[in-house]
């Protein structure tokens, strides 16, 4: 049986520059470059058709739009039947609670994420501050998830404190990008620390770093594990097999705490279709209940889909494909 896919993690960079231009998060940051390629919500809803994905978060693409989430909130109301924004607001910015507030209630916006831009940072008040606990709180007000994005160089100190938050909250679901695991280091985290004379390698079978990351989760159950082309590649890149991994997960966390999310729009390497492929590879090990979970319901339960997956009305406003970069 094929199942049908729901992508938690899609990012959008329009084709009109002069109306959603490029913003630094601070201003201390410069303006980001404007990307070679494009994914709009049309090519990416094309895609989406082409390959069996029913339904789309979109991320918001902050290294390129910082705060201002107006394009995928636009794209969003273009197409409500298949796409919900998940923005990104500065979480120490006084103002952002009652925004996101405003945000759910006018513009169907279904999710935060929290992020440190820069990982040379160590600290943890974008994550736990007075300001963004109040976030944290709306958020379990309003019944919209949590997603957070922790660099490699975080784990260690900040999968303890996120463990103590959602325990806060325990109806709140919380995300963990890219699986806040060992094989969660993107390119450019390892290109850092390869640049500062280290030597980068995942750890080995059966447990792949997970008994010494996010196995304090397992008590947990409101945290949930995304998992993104940036784990495919390390995976790899280590010569591992991901249904070994998501198997391993599986295991501990039982099948109802992963999602699945191409970072298209971010990691170029592979194409929308080698990404949807390699979702579905990382399922084998698992039986047809536990892959219908991980490769959509579970994301449709969280992100308010439809729990009933359908053929979706096709959106053809360009060839599936047109404007993708392979890096």
């Amino acid at each position: 049986m094929s199942f049908q896919l729901l992508d938690t993690h899609a990012h959008l960079i329009s084709d009109d520059w002069d109306r959603y231009q490029a913003r630094p998060f601070t201003p201390d940051l410069p303006v980001p470059d404007r990307p070679s390629y494009t994914m709009t919500a049309e090519q990416l809803l094309a895609l989406m058709d082409e390959h069996g994905v029913t339904h789309a978060c979109l991320v918001q693409r902050g290294h390129i739009y910082g705060y201002d989430n107006a394009y995928i909130i636009d794209s969003a109301a273009r197409y409500p039947d298949r796409l919900h924004p998940v923005v990104i607001l500065d979480t120490q910015d006084p103002a952002t609670p009652d925004h996101y507030r405003q945000l759910v209630a006018e513009n169907r916006v279904a999710g935060f994420r929290m992020a440190n831009s820069r990982p040379w940072i160590l600290d943890t008040a974008w994550l736990s501050s007075p300001i963004a606990m109040e976030v944290w709180q709306a958020c379990a007000d309003l019944r919209t998830p949590m997603t957070v994005i922790v660099f490699d160089n975080q784990l260690s100190y900040v999968l303890p404190l996120i463990k103590m938050i959602a325990q806060m909250f325990p109806e709140l679901p919380v995300i963990l990008d890219h699986g806040a695991m060992p094989y969660g280091i993107s390119q450019y985290e390892v290109a850092l620390r390869e640049e500062a004379g280290e030597t980068v390698t995942m750890p080995p079978p059966p447990h792949f770093g997970i008994d010494t990351s996010i196995a304090i989760f397992e008590d947990v159950p409101n945290i949930h594990f995304k998992i993104t082309e940036i784990n495919f590649e390390r995976m790899v890149k280590a010569g591992v097999r991901s249904a070994r991994i998501i198997r391993r997960m599986v295991d501990s966390f039982g099948p109802d705490r992963l999602v699945w999310g191409s970072d298209v729009g971010q990691s170029m390497i592979w194409s929308y279709a080698e990404k949807v492929e390699m979702a579905r590879e990382a399922t084998d090990f698992l039986d047809e209940d536990e892959k219908r979970k991980v490769l959509h319901a579970n994301a449709a339960r969280i992100f308010g889909f439809p729990a009933t997956v359908h053929a979706p009305a096709r959106h053809d406003g360009m060839a599936p494909g047109t404007g993708r970069q392979r890096a």
